[in-house]
């Protein structure tokens, strides 16, 4: 496919995350192998956590702002992937009509349409799947290439320690050798800002357990990546089994839940849970999801109040769906 392709679009999820880019820019390498020229990763949303800036910084990734109206007036030639997501409009900016050429992701689907699909639920990373094509090509795997993949991998499967399987570690060990290990170091430790470490602090403070089941906010702040790390950080306490926590964004709800326990799968019940009201979704063990603001917008003009109803509504909703 890729060779009868002139110009490859890779159209990344919103907010895109490591293994989301490593593999948008494996995918690339795979084309330039393949003879086209004209590459574009395109993302939408912002590159907030600390980890994805100094991960595109440092890997050098060359991103460009997503515009629909590219995709809506291309070429036959022109071709557009999807890594790490699947489906137009659900978690991107890309028009729901839109002819997808290539799908490669891990994540939860159903009825994928693509010309290509490769589509892998049981693996804990899409950079896993993107490890093993660069391998089967015989391509040349370059530091930088390798690294991404290697820090992707790692970083998705928190170490080895979530959804990880046979896959992963054979990808890990064909990496490891090529990759620059004093830059993974560098990249697995970043510098954390204040405005994160003060979302993770208001959710440890707001927190309230009911049967194992942690529920807690981080308020208002300008870190959208601050909900999820303080979901991996609760889920550490002791007696906790599934942590769900939200805060305010900008204009949007974000939720980030994680759990380990076998009688919860936190993406139907994100999914579940607000369906009505936004999108959610993910994995058995770990999940997201994002509602707009304007629903409860309308309620109140003070700030105060308005987080303290998202709190109300948000906690009530996810008590009656696990039935606490």
């Amino acid at each position: 496919m890729l060779s009868e392709g002139s110009e490859l679009n890779i159209v990344c999820h919103n907010n895109p995350d490591p293994d989301c880019l490593a593999s948008a820019l494996a995918l690339g390498r795979i084309a330039a192998d393949a003879g086209i020229d004209e590459r574009h990763i395109l993302y939408s949303g912002d590159i907030s956590h600390q980890e994805n800036r100094a991960f595109v910084n440092l890997l050098e990734i060359d991103l460009k702002p997503f515009d629909a109206s590219a995709l809506l007036n291309r070429s036959e030639d022109s071709l557009v992937a999807f890594v790490d997501h699947s489906t137009p409009g659900a978690n991107n900016n890309v028009p729901p009509e839109t002819a997808i050429d290539i799908v490669i992701d891990h994540h939860p689907a159903e009825s994928i349409d693509a010309r290509f699909v490769d589509h892998r639920e049981e693996l804990g990373a899409a950079a896993t799947i993107l490890a093993e094509y660069v391998e089967a090509l015989d391509m040349e795997v370059d530091a930088m290439l390798a690294t991404a993949l290697l820090f992707a991998i790692r970083r998705e499967t928190l170490n080895f320690l979530r959804g990880a399987t046979a896959a992963e570690y054979d990808a890990a060990g064909f990496l490891h050798d090529r990759a620059d290990l004093d830059l993974l170091q560098t990249l697995s430790t970043p510098s954390v800002s204040g405005a994160t470490l003060d979302a993770i602090a208001t959710a440890i403070t707001n927190r309230t357990t009911t049967s194992a089941v942690l529920i807690s906010h981080v308020g208002r702040t300008s870190e959208r990546d601050a909900v999820p790390q303080a979901a991996d950080y609760l889920a550490t306490l002791e007696g906790v089994e599934t942590v769900i926590v939200f805060g305010v964004v900008g204009e949007s709800i974000h939720l980030s839940a994680r759990s380990p326990d076998p009688r919860v799968h936190v993406g139907d019940l994100l999914r579940e849970t607000f369906a009505d009201v936004g999108s959610a979704g993910g994995h058995h063990d770990v999940a997201g999801g994002e509602i707009p603001l304007g629903l409860f917008a309308d309620f109140t003009t003070s700030d105060d109040s308005l987080l303290e109803i998202i709190e109300q509504v948000i906690t009530a909703r996810l008590l009656a769906e696990l039935d606490l």
